[in-house]
């Protein structure tokens, strides 16, 4: 007997990230680490960055890179909308590189700003050096 399979695509405003046919798949919610499997119980919720990851239909498990939207989990359908998002094997690991670069001199930048500025790019920083983090944590970890 054939395994159920889910359909999942992850959409960003200027193309499709992925469409594939999943045995699971595993997402970064606001509020914690999900798992969508086959039949789940519909769902919609937000997401924070971090790591989609999902077994294909041939069971291996691959990864993308989403920075933060929003997940719709059907029975048998999982769409997630996300403000960006890569597959592992797309991210430039020395562009990477260089963002955290920046993110880390901009974090210190915003620590010697005033206060009132400090908040903001303190802020920005802080998201811009969590997502260089991810990209290079699923480039140079292996995850697929």
């Amino acid at each position: 007997m054939a395994e159920k399979q889910i359909v999942l695509e992850i959409v960003t405003p200027e193309k499709n990230v992925v469409e594939d046919e999943a045995q699971m798949v595993v997402a970064p919610g606001t509020y914690g680490e999900f798992c969508i499997l086959p039949n789940h119980t519909p769902f919609l919720t937000t997401l924070k960055v971090g790591a989609v990851r999902y077994k294909d239909k041939s069971g291996t498990e691959r990864y993308v890179f989403i920075n933060g939207g929003f997940s719709e989990a059907l029975p048998n359908k999982v769409t997630i909308l996300a403000e960006s998002a890569e597959r592992r094997r797309d991210i430039d690991v020395e562009r990477a590189r260089a963002a955290m670069k920046r993110a880390e001199e901009r974090l210190a930048e915003a620590m010697r700003a005033d206060a009132k500025k400090e908040v903001f790019d303190h802020t920005r920083a802080r998201a811009a050096l969590q997502r260089a983090l991810m990209r290079r944590q699923m480039v140079e970890g292996g995850r697929g």
